[in-house]
């Protein structure tokens, strides 16, 4: 988009912000947002109770991000909720109904789907998500354990609705009436 998506404002608030009210709302509260770019002007604006972490290097894939958040959860942890501060429409209902399908089934990897179309964010058992150690994407964990995979029907398009274009953030301020 050539603009720091995160800080763009939607609802009076800027995307991150948005997200994390969500994810608060959810019932989530070990937290941790993987800055980069600008990481100094998103951090001010985040609540303070989240941890962030740095990711330094601008060309780095999702991947490397998720190995550096990884690094600072909860050792406890027996699950990570990734979330992509590019889909900030996603409910905390959807967020609820992925924490609650996790504790009837913990060894799962959780995709939501809405009207058959898979979208994010994805909850994944901390084993599993070790993978990205030795595995280049989310996408090569994912196709390399099928066996876990267990898709979440949802009503939330906020799963699949991504903030890529200018016309996706036009479309976003519309539906929020802003």
């Amino acid at each position: 988009m050539g603009r720091l998506k995160q800080l763009l404002p939607l609802a009076a608030k800027p995307a991150i912000v948005l997200c994390l009210d969500a994810i608060t709302e959810a019932g989530i509260t070990d937290i941790v947002v993987v800055l980069g770019q600008q990481a100094g002007l998103i951090r001010d604006i985040i609540n303070t109770s989240v941890k962030t972490a740095l990711n330094e290097d601008p060309h780095s894939e999702m991947a490397e991000s998720v190995r550096i958040g990884l690094r600072a959860i909860n050792a406890d942890a027996d699950a990570v909720v990734v979330c992509l501060a590019d889909h900030p429409l996603v409910s905390p209902d959807t967020l609820k109904a992925m924490i609650a399908a996790h504790a009837r089934e913990p060894g799962r990897l959780i995709i939501p789907r809405f009207e058959g179309k898979k979208g994010h964010p994805c909850l994944f058992p901390v084993d599993i998500l070790r993978d990205i150690y030795t595995q280049a994407t989310l996408r090569q964990i994912v196709e390399s354990h099928p066996e876990a995979l267990f898709f979440l029907d949802v009503s939330d398009d906020g799963v699949v609705l991504d903030m890529d274009t200018e016309a996706d953030y036009e479309m976003m301020k519309r539906r929020l009436g802003a």
